[in-house]
């Protein structure tokens, strides 16, 4: 009855602590006695030890002893076996005293029973404990993956406990440069040698994997690694983010392989939640371009402020269905909204903002490919960019919106593409919009809630965005070469989607506080050369150059060999975020606004080379070949 109820496992368990009851009082006896108990005392125990078998077994199976399997033994199962061996005692020893047993029991004995039977039921249960791991990972470490692990940290020791217990790892070593750890065993773990060693030990120990658990490794070393990695022959992986770990959104045990973002070595944001809460929280907010790589992005980043509601508006179905099918299932209780629409329709705008009344509106919607907007598409850019802005600001100064924060980029720095113009151009409609509110002001009306503050902010390329270079790169990788770079020398400014949609967030809450217009810059860190950056996708591929070629095909219509954050006529000034600064950039007035929109207005189609005419008037630092020289 007993096995049917609770399983073998658990049956063998409780015969052994029942038969470990009787041994702890008969080797209490023996200890007293000196391994010769009298006659009187041994029918003493045989008398007593019913009792005592019967009432402690009973404790042990109340106070759920057996709920736990030995192979995971641990303190708190120590905890409870402690527990359930003094009350089972204790109440033995309350049964013994009225039947007249306890006076002859030596106190010698009642001290020892207890302790023995301690000793023997957690000493069973870890020692099986032990033989098992080692049965497990020890003698069947041939079927588990050998595996070296980078730093001897707290990280590092947490994963070797971790990977103590999975039957897929094996570790047989730990590298550390802290000279004060080589040398130590670490979890059982020697720490053999330093970082630099690893090619060697990697050879010596036939190693296949090796992981980095270091969470706070800087770029050098992550690619340091991932290069040696390469040449010998092994997997290289890490642990996730150390602001992952601390969040609590991951355990050091999810090991992972390594990525870009690990090899940008980028600190991670830092953001005013407060102060993002109370211009987030409880309000609609509206994005636009959101089913794009920012503009989805953002929308994540946003529904952890707890929105009343988020407006998507895209132009591109498709788009639109994807992000709605992940919102839907990842934020079911979050009020949305999927919209379908052009921000150059002023009447479906109009609609939107009557039927929502956003507060906030992130403005990432933009045609922003530069070699497809350069030929054949110069004038939708034109139109979508710039116009579009303009209609979209309109609708939301008339309809009170607080904040307005345009998307920017890098390429309208002195821009030589029809792209980076037209952004350029984007930026100065909302420096004249921002100039006319000011201007057109009543006295009791500045800095009021119901003025519109607009926002632009500026940053480079992101990590696998849509059109960007990683992900046609990682095609190129996959049908196995070649990777086609335009120059062996163009550089580029790159951060992390999640990284940038973060700061666009912090750009819009800090916007207003030098009377609203400004132009946030991103620190973008060190432009990072693009054959590096494809060198570095090989290696994460588990490959090496003279696997996949890369080839220089020359620069495209519109590029620049390496781009810039400021103007040559531009300043910043700092602000209270170490990743943003403030962009000084040149004015414009409403009477400019007032030409430049009579003219978007006209247009209905221009050619390639007539938008590229048309823009040096309106953007002066615009360069074409035409006025280059």
């Amino acid at each position: 009855m007993f096995r049917r109820k609770y399983g073998i496992r658990t049956f063998i368990a409780f015969t052994h602590d029942f038969i470990a009851i009787a041994v702890a009082w008969w080797l209490a006896y023996l200890f007293r006695f000196n391994f010769e108990i009298p006659a009187p005392s041994l029918q003493l125990l045989l008398e007593i030890l019913p009792w005592t078998v019967l009432v402690q077994g009973s404790f042990f199976l109340w106070l759920g002893l057996y709920r736990g399997l030995w192979r995971y033994a641990s303190l708190p199962d120590l905890k409870r076996i402690f527990v359930t061996v003094i009350s089972g005692t204790v109440t033995v020893l309350l049964i013994l005293w009225p039947l007249g047993l306890l006076v002859n029991i030596p106190i010698a004995v009642i001290l020892l029973a207890p302790l023995l039977l301690l000793l023997i039921m957690g000493g069973s249960r870890l020692t099986y404990r032990a033989w098992k791991e080692r049965r497990l990972y020890g003698l069947e470490s041939n079927e588990a993956k050998l595996v070296l692990i980078l730093g001897a940290g707290s990280t590092a020791v947490s994963l070797v406990k971790d990977l103590t217990r999975s039957r897929d790892w094996h570790v047989v070593g730990m590298l550390d440069d802290d000279p004060r750890k080589l040398g130590t065993r670490l979890q059982g773990i020697r720490v053999l040698g330093t970082i630099n060693e690893l090619p060697q030990w990697v050879q010596k120990l036939n190693v296949g994997h090796v992981i980095i658990a270091i969470p706070s490794v800087s770029r050098r070393i992550h690619r340091q690694a991932l290069e040696m990695c390469s040449e010998i022959g092994v997997k290289a992986m890490t642990v996730p983010s150390y602001a992952d770990l601390i969040s609590g959104k991951t355990t050091v045990s999810q090991i992972r392989e390594i990525e870009l973002d690990d090899l940008l070595g980028r600190a991670p944001v830092v953001l005013d939640n407060d102060g993002l809460h109370g211009l987030l929280t409880g309000k609609v907010i509206l994005v636009t371009g959101a089913g794009g790589s920012i503009g989805s992005e953002l929308c994540r980043q946003l529904a952890a402020f707890k929105p009343n509601r988020i407006v998507f508006l895209e132009l591109n179905e498709f788009a639109l269905y994807s992000i709605q099918e992940e919102f839907l299932s990842r934020f079911p209780g979050m009020a949305m909204s999927f919209v379908i629409g052009d921000i150059k329709d002023h009447a479906r705008m109009t609609q939107l903002f009557t039927q929502f009344r956003p507060s906030v509106v992130f403005h990432a919607a933009a045609y922003k490919h530069v070699p497809l907007m350069e030929q054949e598409n110069a004038c939708q850019a034109l139109l979508n960019n710039v116009l579009g802005t303009y209609v979209l600001a309109q609708v939301a100064i008339s309809f009170g919106v607080k904040k307005f924060v345009l998307i920017s980029t890098d390429k309208a720095v002195n821009p030589v593409s029809v792209m980076g113009a037209s952004k350029r151009l984007a930026e100065m409609v909302c420096q004249a919009l921002q100039q006319s509110i000011t201007k057109n002001a009543k006295p009791d009306q500045n800095n009021q809630s119901n003025q519109t503050c607009f926002v632009m902010v500026r940053f480079g390329n992101v990590l696998g965005s849509t059109g960007s270079v990683i992900p046609k790169f990682r095609e190129q990788i996959a049908r196995g070469g070649p990777i086609t770079i335009t120059h062996p020398e163009m550089t580029r400014y790159f951060m992390s989607i999640p990284e940038a949609a973060q700061l666009v967030l912090q750009a819009g809450l800090m916007g207003g506080t030098k009377g609203g217009g400004e132009i946030f810059v991103l620190d973008m860190g060190d432009p990072v050369k693009i054959v590096d950056l494809a060198n570095d996708l090989i290696h994460l591929s588990g490959l090496g150059e003279d696997d996949i070629r890369i080839v220089f095909s020359g620069l495209r219509p519109g590029e620049k060999l390496h781009e810039e954050l400021l103007a040559a006529s531009e300043n910043t000034f700092p602000t209270p975020h170490q990743k943003l600064r403030i962009a000084q950039a040149r004015q414009v007035d409403e009477q400019w606004l007032s030409e430049l929109t009579v003219w978007l207005n006209k247009i209905t189609v221009l050619s390639d080379q007539e938008v590229r005419d048309q823009l040096v008037k309106w953007v002066p630092e615009y360069i074409t070949k035409e006025t280059e020289h």
